[in-house]
């Protein structure tokens, strides 16, 4: 029965493509269009014109991303009214927070330095403190810390001089 069409010659269905997850439409958008694959330049638009929220969602992320290239603030209360007027509630409430931190956000975006490295070292100390469990010392999660900073600055530099 399946070979049975292609005797005929009738057109066979076309393979379908899976819908993206929740987590790739996320990345897709976020990619900056430069560094998109070819699918991903082939697939976002029909994504994007086959749901218009999520066409809107992706031209407020697009209008985010060039505030922060251009290092300019001045349009962040626009877009602010703009996020809270999308109708989309995730979105609404990501407005209400950043429009209490609006200082905050306007100074993240206009100044070249951020808080990264202190961001990891606050990780690594709580990662060791849940992997050790109150099983050690605060001198040993010191020192676990310490050495996880030390390999994390020195990772693929050769540890001895070359001569």
């Amino acid at each position: 029965m399946a070979v049975a069409p292609l005797r005929r010659g009738l057109p066979l269905d076309e393979p379908r493509e899976r819908p993206p997850s929740p987590r790739e439409a996320a990345r897709w958008i976020t990619t900056y269009p430069a560094r998109r694959s070819p699918q991903i330049i082939d697939r976002l638009p029909r994504l994007l014109n086959h749901c218009p929220e999520l066409r809107h969602t992706h031209d407020l992320v697009r209008r985010f991303v060039s505030m922060l290239d251009n290092r300019d603030a001045t349009p962040l209360p626009g877009w602010l009214d703009d996020l809270a007027d999308s109708g989309l509630a995730p979105l609404t409430g990501l407005a209400g927070a950043l429009r209490e931190d609006r200082h905050a956000v306007a100074q993240g975006i206009t100044t070249p330095y951020n808080s990264g490295v202190n961001e990891g070292r606050i990780t690594d100390v709580k990662l060791q403190k849940r992997l050790m469990a109150g099983r050690a010392s605060v001198p040993l999660l010191r020192h676990r810390v310490v050495l996880i900073a030390h390999l994390r600055r020195y990772a693929g530099r050769p540890t001895v001089s070359q001569r």
